[in-house]
């Protein structure tokens, strides 16, 4: 079986899964993206805060040194605090549809993505297909999983945002991005993994890597080396 996407065009046969699973597979985890999780994550909201917050800041000091007082600051204030507000709604809610549209799905053979805001998309990664997956993991929990796929695949980065990890162009990751506890997820993967490896199949490896220069250490069962790092 090799991997594949095409749009979901028919009702699904069950949640995030397009066809009927072969005799013998089973699902062993379920679930998406949470909408808070994938806003910091993949559409940096607290960066645009920050920086809105910052400009805004910029706006009342000017207005000040120019000598418009207090009450001219606030007015200087007030359209750029309005169009901040509305873009920082826009951008949590363009968060909220993308993760309402995801779906991830374990079973004892593959990984399924299930992503897409107007046109869902199903991406089908059989075991034998990943060549290792890395769990990144924030201070509260939270974090996704990059899966490596072997040479012979290839996966379009936008076509996948946000459900890639970053930067990676050249050689697309898929993501399991967005998760609210990332740690059992990672858990069941590893073991997954490591029961496909005894098939006569490619044997992933499993990796870990953190966000942070100097990450706090943790544990996740079933993933050796995890590590944890401030969101």
């Amino acid at each position: 079986m090799s991997t594949h996407e095409h749009d979901d065009y028919a009702f699904d046969v069950a949640p995030g899964l397009p066809e009927a699973l072969p005799a013998g597979e089973r699902v062993l985890w379920q679930g998406g993206a949470d909408w808070r999780v994938l806003a910091r994550q993949a559409y940096r909201i607290r960066w645009v805060a920050a920086y809105l917050g910052a400009f805004l800041l910029w706006q009342a000091v000017t207005a000040l040194a120019d000598g418009a007082g207090l009450l001219g600051a606030l007015r200087a204030c007030s359209i750029p605090l309005l169009l901040s507000v509305t873009g920082l709604a826009l951008l949590a809610a363009l968060a909220w549809a993308s993760a309402r549209g995801s779906v991830y799905t374990i079973t004892s053979r593959r990984v399924v993505l299930r992503h897409g805001i107007a046109l869902p998309m199903t991406v089908n990664l059989p075991f034998s297909q990943i060549d290792a997956a890395a769990a990144t993991t924030a201070s509260d929990g939270s974090g996704q999983i990059a899966l490596t796929l072997t040479g012979t695949q290839r996966l379009g980065y936008l076509l996948m945002w946000p459900y890639v990890r970053p930067l990676q162009y050249t050689r697309t990751q898929p993501s399991l991005r967005g998760l609210a506890d990332v740690r059992p997820v990672a858990a069941v993967l590893a073991q997954a993994l490591a029961q496909a490896a005894n098939q006569p199949a490619h044997q992933p490896a499993v990796v870990s890597e953190s966000v942070s220069p100097a990450p706090v250490r943790g544990t996740v069962p079933g993933l050796a080396g995890q590590e944890t790092a401030a969101a």
